[in-house]
């Protein structure tokens, strides 16, 4: 298994794809994903598009849809959520399908829709991502930060990092057997520095002090606990992940 770590969709191989794509936006789409699917929702689908998003969930009957969409950190105007993780509680989002778009993390999904398998990835799911690369053994595997607007996060780099960190401890091998890029090398050296105080790198990170200028304190705080969640969002077809 080879393991490569790319910080933004744009920074990933356009000639190929690999055999296993995971991808990560801590802050706050895959935290929102996970915990939607651990919350009971019947599946999440991710548009990168708002309009795309409202002409087809317009399809679905209002009481199984929920509208969330996400741009520069606050909700849209006219939909039900924005990006909180914390709204997708089992008496909101049981049984009901998610439709989400945000600013950076449904671009992630889109850019690797096309992998054998697509996962979602959050610090607070990292346990039930490696346990699936460690029992499935994918030959290529993508870790694909969103970033900010094609730019590096801090946040899902050491979410990369804490995902193969574990796989590397899981799996009892060097680190250098399955680093695939310099940037995996890089990433988890970002999270052994970091691991015991992640809120705190939050604190650091642009997009982090972003969210705080707008009040939004408590999903930094939820985002940056560790597998809490055993939920494993996996695509089902093309831009609707579902609970393995």
């Amino acid at each position: 298994m080879k393991l490569f770590v790319f910080h933004t969709p744009e920074l990933t191989p356009t000639a190929t794809i690999a055999d296993c794509a995971i991808a990560v936006d801590v802050l706050r789409a895959t935290s929102t994903i996970a915990t939607a699917l651990g919350s009971g929702a019947e599946a999440v689908q991710a548009f990168s598009d708002l309009d795309k998003l409202l002409a087809v969930s317009e399809t679905w009957a209002p009481d199984k849809r929920i509208r969330a969409g996400e741009r520069g950190g606050s909700q849209v105007e006219g939909f039900d959520f924005g990006n909180s993780p914390l709204d997708c509680t089992p008496e909101r989002v049981s049984g009901r399908r998610l439709f989400i778009s945000t600013t950076n993390g449904t671009r992630a999904l889109q850019r690797i829709e096309a992998a054998p398998t697509v996962l979602a990835a959050a610090l607070i799911n990292r346990r039930a991502v490696v346990q699936h690369l460690v029992q499935q053994q994918p030959d290529v595997v993508w870790i694909v930060g969103s970033g900010w607007e094609g730019s590096y996060s801090l946040e899902d780099t050491v979410c990369a990092g804490a995902i193969a960190h574990s796989l590397q401890a899981e799996l009892g091998i060097a680190l250098e057997q399955i680093a695939g890029n310099d940037e995996t090398i890089a990433a988890v050296s970002l999270y052994r520095q970091w691991q015991d105080n992640l809120l705190g790198l939050f604190h650091h990170s642009t997009h982090g002090k972003r969210l705080l200028k707008l009040g939004i304190t408590e999903d930094l705080t939820y985002c940056s606990q560790q597998d809490t969640l055993d939920v494993l969002p996996i695509q089902r077809e093309l831009g609707v992940l579902v609970k393995q």
